[in-house]
């Protein structure tokens, strides 16, 4: 697996597997599915409820946990520092691990000044509970003043993004500023799947509509974690990084979102 260099130090895997709406003993399923694949990166949150469920999974895989890259978040509606410090060790204990790699502001919250918020998660890091931080869900002006106020680099703009719904401009500005960008729902919570262009180019590569979308978006400098339960989805989803797409096929992608 390719890994991407975050301006903490750290690396993290290309492709990785949303949990989003996996819970109890489906969530466990494919998680354990999804490390004996291959994959080394789980995204996961507190507002997602499958936090001890993936935690109990990774305590029955024979894994290391340094081979693994785990994300968490914390929700807007505990972004007070004390709330933040709470739900940070929360998060680490429910998953039933020392640490988490990458610790994220779900979404913004007006109300509650952002330093405040990176404010916790610096302690956060500095205990050891999280190797490096960023943010969800976050426009251009808001990254402008996270990174400015934080102490501890921000290494993550986690967003959605797919074929035809893109955001550009936090795109060019993440990547100009050094700032990973990931992109949730990245398959448009399947719309994009019957999708005639996107399945003609796939016809002509042998490929899946999934695939052509995971690939588009990894080849515009993106990490990507596609939801799957199924175990065919689950490798297929993973089997993208040997070919590429030509820059021909890169540009009608493109022109989806014009």
């Amino acid at each position: 697996m390719e890994n991407v260099n975050l301006r903490s130090g750290y690396e993290i895997p290309v492709v990785g597997l949303g949990t989003w709406d996996l819970r109890g003993r489906t969530c466990q399923r494919a998680v354990k599915e999804a490390l004996a694949l291959g994959y080394t990166h789980i995204d996961t949150a507190w507002y997602y409820e499958n936090q001890r469920s993936i935690g109990e999974a990774l305590r029955g895989v024979d894994v290391d946990r340094s081979a693994l890259f785990i994300t968490s978040k914390v929700w807007m509606s505990h972004l007070r520092y004390d709330d933040a410090l709470k739900q940070c060790e929360e998060n680490v204990r429910d998953l039933q691990t020392e640490y988490v790699d990458l610790m994220l502001i779900h979404w913004p919250n007006d109300s509650v000044p952002v330093k405040e918020t990176l404010r916790a998660f610096q302690e956060t890091v500095e205990a050891g509970l999280a190797k490096s931080i960023g943010v969800s869900n976050f426009s251009v002006d808001q990254m402008e003043e996270a990174v400015a106020v934080s102490d501890v680099p921000i290494s993550v703009n986690q967003i959605s993004y797919s074929p035809g719904s893109e955001q550009r401009d936090v795109l060019a500005w993440c990547m100009e500023k050094d700032v990973v960008v990931t992109s949730y729902s990245p398959l448009a919570k399947r719309r994009i799947l019957n999708d005639p262009m996107l399945a003609k180019i796939g016809s002509c590569l042998g490929r899946s509509v999934a695939q052509i979308a995971l690939k588009w978006l990894i080849q515009k400098g993106m990490v990507v974690i596609p939801k799957s339960s199924s175990k065919n989805h689950l490798a297929e989803n993973l089997d993208v990084m040997n070919w590429e797409l030509g820059q021909e096929e890169m540009d009608q992608i493109d022109a989806m979102g014009e």
